[in-house]
């Protein structure tokens, strides 16, 4: 599946657009890397523990987008944008979506 941050994929040909997809995770954040987040804020620099998890989630979020494309008959997506909202103080949403297509090599 070519997924694409582009309006057009360079080498490709769009025949076809299927609509939009996305793909959805939520999660709660890890006590332990909460715990460690804490204490790091007293001296800065960066989460990794924190981090990690963002990364696995957007990830996650990506492949099923990916897996939505396929069973919506796309082989790429492109315009592919993330979004993320924090619910309450708990919870991180990170949604991956774009535009479904059928995207044929030019010859």
């Amino acid at each position: 599946m070519l997924i694409s941050t582009m309006n057009d994929l360079p080498g490709y040909r769009i025949t076809r657009v299927i609509g939009e997809v996305n793909g959805l995770t939520v999660r709660t954040r890890n006590v332990g890397a909460q715990i460690g987040a804490s204490l790091k804020a007293l001296g800065g620099g960066e989460l990794r523990g924190l981090t990690k998890q963002l990364q696995e989630a957007r990830a996650e979020a990506l492949s099923r987008l990916s897996e939505a494309a396929t069973e919506a008959g796309a082989t790429a997506v492109v315009a592919m944008r993330y979004d993320s909202n924090e619910l309450g103080q708990t919870f991180q949403e990170i949604l991956a979506y774009g535009t479904a297509v059928v995207a044929e090599p030019i010859a």
